[in-house]
């Protein structure tokens, strides 16, 4: 790779990460507010990883996230968009909600979500070389993690190639 490029991906990105858990609104967010939150903090991700309105209700009537209660979505739905966006750009549907319902039942969604964005997080600062090493923690050979791991950095790299080639086709 360029260096020069590979820098100005990694800049990009240094600042990025998820709420946590406990940072999601859970006062009750309307299709069009959870939509733009959500986009506000993919936006660095670029263009590949993104959603809107129609995208998070479809997602609902496929029962990858519960329906609204009285229109308003929640944190525990609001994570789980977070994980959904994020991971439709490698996995489909399908795939998508088999592994949400392997998360769900083995951590419950709070400590799943956690442990996803801190995943993310170790990968990208990684693949960026803004760290040297991944944060693995050497006993945890768990199926769902590794899923859940292989699903993150496959993300990752795609994030970054999409990322350069973005960068490659403006500097033509």
């Amino acid at each position: 790779m360029n260096q020069n490029l590979t820098a100005e991906i990694s800049r990009s990105m240094q600042d990025f990460r998820f709420p946590s858990y406990g940072e999601i609104p859970d006062v009750g967010l309307f299709l069009e507010q959870v939509a733009k939150y959500v986009s506000g903090f993919l936006e660095p991700l670029g263009g590949t990883i993104s959603i809107t309105g129609s995208m998070i209700s479809n997602y609902v009537k496929k029962g990858l996230i519960a329906n609204p209660v009285k229109k308003q979505y929640y944190r525990e739905q609001i994570a789980d968009i977070f994980f959904i966006a994020t991971a439709k750009s490698v996995l489909s549907l399908e795939n998508i909600q088999l592994l949400l319902q392997i998360q769900r039942s083995r951590y419950g969604t709070k400590d799943a979500y956690d442990y996803f964005c801190a995943e993310f997080q170790s990968v990208l600062c990684c693949e960026g070389g803004l760290s040297d090493s991944m944060n693995v923690p050497q006993q945890d050979t768990a199926d769902e993690k590794i899923m859940l791991r292989n699903t993150i950095i496959t993300t990752v790299h795609k994030i970054y190639l999409d990322k350069y080639f973005e960068l490659l086709r403006r500097k033509e």
